[in-house]
């Protein structure tokens, strides 16, 4: 077997000190700042729900978005080598996250509902299989303990 390593790195920095540090659970604020090199900067907060500033992401959100990117960058990915001409994809994705009396949680399920505009009317099969193959593929999706559901909806729009 010939595996290859990815490394990355982020940084995550706090800025939420608002004088007083965490002397009570409402003494600070959420907000943090998420860096690495080349890129903007992420803004982010807890969940609002969670004393976090709306304004800011959250990493359940930025969680989801992860999952969403990938299927969809593997779909786009097994799309062009099977010959399936993509010209759109919008992914509305949904998750739910279960809150346990202690205050842990976890996800326990996501939701994909990509639209995908294709081509040629002759590649929808082909395109609605290949969201099961992305689901196999992605990195991160393999990476959760959850199930994740893929309820696409394929659309033709043939080239003038």
């Amino acid at each position: 077997m010939n595996e290859r390593q990815h490394a990355y790195e982020v940084t995550v920095r706090w800025t939420g000190n608002l004088g007083s540090g965490t002397d009570s659970f409402r003494s600070y604020s959420r907000n943090h700042e998420v860096h690495t090199a080349g890129r903007p900067e992420i803004l982010g907060s807890s969940d609002p729900g969670f004393r976090g500033d709306p304004g800011r992401w959250n990493p359940e959100q930025l969680f989801l978005a992860a999952v969403s990117q990938c299927h969809m960058l593997w779909y786009l990915h097994l799309a062009a080598l099977a010959g399936v001409v993509v010209t759109d994809y919008t992914d509305d994705a949904t998750g739910v996250l279960v809150e346990e009396p202690s205050g842990a949680g976890q996800f326990t399920g996501m939701t994909l509902n990509p639209v995908v505009t294709i081509t040629d009317e002759a590649g929808r099969i082909d395109a609605e299989r290949l969201h099961h193959q992305a689901g196999a593929m992605c990195f991160i999706a393999r990476s959760v303990s959850f199930p994740i559901e893929h309820r696409a909806t394929i659309r033709v729009d043939p080239p003038a």
